[in-house]
């Protein structure tokens, strides 16, 4: 299980290092400056002409050791200090003793050159909770316009460690090498453009005091996604793997309803039902002859009341408008639903209008599979606040309401009360396409119907989507894959997850 840490947890497991096993800040400042010598050394960075930009804290103090350490490799390197003098931590100011000690020289300001084979970023470190404004943000903006490679010491100097937002503005790295966990704010927002390749190393900082953190995010391994799927025994007929209804697909918007209900099939689902537009049947029963095709024109409150009592489980919203009639559907699927329900697409806009409705949502099985601006909707918080803060507002909603959500983005969040909140890894900018989140709907629902518990369907749900995307990538290209090649690509996942 990988874990992914912010700023103030970052600082707890140093500090109790520091303070509870009595290792020496310094001698973590010289692993931290060796692993970075290291890298650089093993990625065959040009160091033939070695800038390095230091400012005031800890993470200078690693700059004036990594300056030292390739000083006595023999590379040639020029050190520059633009902190405030008056804020040099301890630590650093011994850094900068020792440098000098043995011959280097640290010069006070910015270069006025632009001949360096690598610039190294050792200003800010992911302490950093302002805006970097006046001549900070002059040498960040420097540090970007030169031309050597650029190489971050534990983050990018500008960027969140908690967000991953720009603060004010941040150093584009093209290395980072962050230190013994790997900052959340690497992988969100803007973080995973500003940190390049991300490296990270042990340097020996002990994370038993935050490893039972239930606030801490967590991405499982493979070996867990592969122990999360559902057993296949001989003797099964499709009945053993679930019956999903998929209400989707207002007059016009069949192919929803067909996404939904094709990627249900494609994980395993044993039969899918389709309640969608009596507009919708021929197309459909054409695309999708395995499906079962049950339409209405008006409401008819018995008939989607004998569905639910048929399912094992429920899909929908995708698709679906927001017509009076696709609210009352929404609103009897609600009140009356005991199996899991998934909410998707117009269903989470319906939501949002209709706000009362969460509050029955609660303690039963629902997932929901909002992409930014459905969750700012849902919540009424701007989508640059959500940015700002997501993973706090993402929990307190999902706990408030007691239901898994699935929050959209080019790094998709799972939050359950019950496993906290999970980050994926797989997808690409190629599923950046309409119709992919109709697949991914239809993808978690097809993992509940075969029993699996919200929460774990939503996990494995959203791991094989993007795994289905990272497949299509590599063989059809950024530009060109479609929502149906994410189908057509789930059975190659699945057979890329067992075999490993």
């Amino acid at each position: 299980m990988q874990l992914w840490v912010n700023a103030a947890q970052m600082k707890a497991a140093d500090q109790y290092t520091i303070q509870k096993l009595e290792v020496p800040s310094l001698e973590l400042m010289e692993h931290a400056a060796q692993a970075c010598v290291q890298v650089l050394e093993d990625e065959k960075v040009d160091l033939s002409h070695v800038c390095v930009v230091c400012g005031s804290g800890n993470n200078g103090g690693d700059g004036f050791a990594i300056a030292r350490i390739l000083q006595n490799n023999s590379y040639s390197v020029e050190t520059f200090c633009v902190g405030n003098p008056e804020h040099y931590t301890e630590e650093t100011q011994e850094q900068m003793h020792r440098l000098q000690e043995c011959g280097g020289k640290i010069t006070y300001g910015m270069p006025q050159e632009d001949s360096y084979s690598v610039i190294i970023d050792a200003v800010f470190g992911v302490g950093l909770s302002r805006k970097v404004e006046g001549r900070y943000r002059q040498v960040i903006e420097q540090m970007n316009r030169m031309r050597g490679t650029k190489f971050a010491v534990d983050i990018p100097s500008g960027l969140s460690a908690t967000t991953g937002c720009i603060l004010g503005c941040a150093f584009k790295a093209d290395y980072t090498v962050t230190f013994q966990l790997k900052k959340i704010g690497l992988e969100l927002s803007q973080g995973r453009t500003m940190a390049g390749r991300v490296i990270v190393p042990d340097i020996g900082i002990s994370t038993d005091s935050i490893c039972e953190d239930q606030e801490i995010v967590r991405t499982a391994g493979k070996d867990i996604y592969r122990k999360m799927l559902p057993d296949r025994p001989e003797d099964s007929n499709k009945g053993t793997y679930g019956r999903l209804l998929v209400i989707a697909g207002s007059k016009g918007m069949a192919g929803a309803a067909y996404l939904n209900a094709h990627a249900a099939y494609m994980t395993g689902a044993g039969l899918v039902r389709i309640y969608t537009s009596s507009d919708n049947r021929e197309i459909l029963q054409t695309l999708l002859p395995e499906a079962v095709i049950t339409t209405y024109e008006e409401y008819n409150k018995e008939e989607l009341l004998s569905l639910l009592t048929w399912a094992d489980g429920v899909c929908i919203g995708s698709g679906l408008g927001m017509s009076r009639l696709s609210e009352k559907i929404l609103k009897t699927v609600i009140e009356y639903v005991k199996v899991p329900c998934l909410i998707d697409a117009d269903g989470l806009n319906l939501l949002a209008e209709n706000k009362n409705y969460l509050n029955q949502m609660a303690e039963r099985r629902f997932v929901i599979t909002p992409h930014m601006k459905e969750m700012s909707r849902l919540t009424g918080i701007s989508v640059e606040e959500l940015k700002a803060d997501r993973i706090q507002i993402l929990k307190d909603f999902s706990s408030r309401y007691r239901i898994t959500c699935v929050l959209k983005d080019s790094r998709t969040l799972i939050a359950s009360e019950e496993k906290g909140i999970r980050m994926n890894l797989t997808g690409n900018s190629a599923m950046a396409k309409a119709g992919s989140g109709d697949v991914l709907a239809g993808v978690i629902s097809g993992w509940m119907v075969q029993g699996k518990e919200a929460e774990d369907a939503a996990e494995l749900g959203t791991y094989i989507h993007g795994l289905s995307g990272d497949l299509a990538k590599f063989e059809k290209g950024v530009y060109s894959v479609m929502a149906r090649d994410l189908i057509e690509y789930i059975s190659k996942a699945l057979m890329k997850l067992e075999e490993e």
